[in-house]
């Protein structure tokens, strides 16, 4: 049976009388990629600062390999939190050194993630001309330089340009190779490509959670409209009359008590096709339909 690395237990994290998290449960499992979607605001970040040991949860419980975060110390995992890690009165090699002091696992690894990166003819320059994807790539390599079992990485691809995200994949899933076991936090769609299983969270909750497949299996049939007139009249024939335009063209689910004949006969079958889902189809369903 496959140890959980990470367990969370009905986490909620308070601030004031907002509820930021509420009620999160959450298993990470040894050797597997989570990925939790969700929009910008829903306290995904917070939630990863729970797990991490980085702030304390109002209630609930977290666990590394069995033990309690507070007696685990977070020696078993490391943290990328977005935006807050890269000194920026400092060079990227500064950086560097600097982190290398907080962490007795601490490598030599960013160096060669740098080069994987493109960041190594940039190491000397001051963090403060960085553009945003230089300091992402920066973050990125000190905190895959530490040596432990379980990553927590919050929004990694932030920032980054669609050839960059690529080789920020390549890097987690070098370690992911090794059986290293990963939380990434995200709202792009395309990083649902390397994860094992996806967990969704709309608000401020986990809601929907299982692997890809499973989830996509569990969507209701996608149509896709194209023209003006015809995505006007189709809100009746989608869920919850919710459509996703992209262009001149609008994605919608279909409802169940509706067919593709009907949607095709009140529209005009030039205007209607039922097609295969995507990840951004999955994002959208289980964030802002079920969410």
């Amino acid at each position: 049976m496959t140890e959980i690395a990470l367990r969370s237990r009905g986490v909620e994290k308070e601030f004031g009388e907002d509820d930021v998290v509420r009620g999160a449960d959450l298993e990470v499992r040894e050797g597997e990629i989570l990925l939790l979607m969700g929009p910008n605001g829903v306290g995904k970040t917070v939630l990863l600062s729970c797990l991490a040991g980085s702030q304390q949860p109002t209630d609930g419980s977290v666990e590394v390999f069995g033990e309690p975060i507070s007696e685990n110390g977070g020696d078993s995992l490391n943290f990328l939190l977005q935006d807050s890690m890269a000194i920026e009165t400092l060079s990227g090699r500064e950086n560097v050194e600097f982190y290398s002091q907080l962490h007795h696992a601490f490598t030599d690894r960013w160096a060669t993630y740098a080069e994987q990166l493109g960041l190594s003819d940039d190491l000397d320059k001051l963090v403060k001309h960085y553009s945003e994807g230089m300091k992402r790539k920066l973050e990125l390599a000190v905190t895959m330089s530490v040596d432990v079992p379980v990553y927590l990485l919050d929004e990694p691809t932030a920032g980054v340009d669609l050839t960059n995200i690529q080789r920020f994949h390549d890097i987690i899933l070098e370690e992911y190779d090794e059986g290293k076991s990963f939380l990434v936090s995200s709202h792009r769609p395309m990083d649902a490509n390397i994860a094992d299983r996806i967990a969704f969270m709309p608000d401020g909750t986990v809601s929907a959670v299982g692997t890809p497949d499973e989830l996509l299996a569990s969507v209701p049939p996608v149509v896709r409209i194209t023209g003006s007139e015809a995505i006007r009249d189709a809100e009746p024939f989608v869920v919850d009359g919710q459509l996703f335009p992209l262009g001149g063209e609008a994605r919608g689910f279909l409802r169940e008590d509706k067919s593709l004949a009907d949607v095709t006969t009140a529209l005009s079958a030039d205007s209607v096709e039922r097609i295969d889902p995507t990840y951004t189809d999955l994002f959208n369903y289980y964030v802002h339909v079920r969410g």
